[in-house]
């Protein structure tokens, strides 16, 4: 009977900060000049997934993913979120798109359409990803690990600061981290989705460093 905006969230990403021993706060679209001040009263950001297309068009089909119009209000806080966060030093982490707003908020660019890592609408996919050794990431998640994976963009060349810190088999960066300004800021994206497999693993590496500030 209702057609309404609304700011949701899948249930799986409080679960997840929820499951790693944190206390989970939604932060729907605002001005992004007050960026700053949600992101002071945080211990730590996680920059969530998830499709989005704006109210007044209909939902496209997967052949036309690539084209669906921008999200730009949500677009211009989660970045304005990102930058403010970098600035605090406040611990970091993008998930999927939230990985592809933090290379773009420093400066790094795309792959606007990647076949292969979204094969069936509405479906996870799986595929191995390998750390590399002696990163943020490997320190959480020591081993190669099977992960859920579901997108058509990608991290092309990278932002400032960002280094890979994992790989999938065909090479794509599953997840840049900050190695620029100091290597005590936690800082890191994954181009999959912990909360849809469970794995606490990340997440509680973030909360450990947001818990030790």
């Amino acid at each position: 009977m209702w057609r309404l905006d609304a700011a949701l969230l899948p249930l799986g990403y409080p679960r997840l900060v929820q499951r790693a021993g944190g206390l989970a706060a939604m932060l729907p679209p605002d001005a992004p000049e007050h960026a700053a001040a949600a992101v002071a009263g945080l211990d730590g950001l996680v920059v969530a997934g998830v499709r989005t297309w704006n109210r007044s068009t209909t939902a496209p089909s997967p052949a036309r993913a690539p084209d669906r119009p921008p999200a730009r209000a949500r677009d211009a806080w989660e970045l304005a979120l990102i930058r403010a966060a970098l600035d605090g030093r406040v611990p970091l982490l993008g998930i999927c798109r939230g990985m592809q707003l933090l290379n773009v908020a420093l400066g790094g660019t795309l792959v606007q359409h990647l076949d292969g890592h979204a094969e069936v609408p509405g479906v996870f996919g799986h595929h191995p990803v390998k750390p590399v050794p002696g990163t943020l990431y490997a320190g959480a998640v020591p081993e190669e690990t099977s992960v859920p994976t579901f997108h058509h963009q990608a991290v092309d060349r990278l932002g400032e600061g960002l280094v890979p810190s994992a790989h999938a088999a065909d090479g794509t960066s599953r997840m840049p981290r900050r190695s620029n300004p100091p290597s005590a800021d936690w800082v890191l994206g994954v181009q999959w989705h912990p909360e849809r497999d469970e794995d606490p693993r990340v997440v509680r590496h973030l909360i450990r460093a947001a818990t030790a500030l």
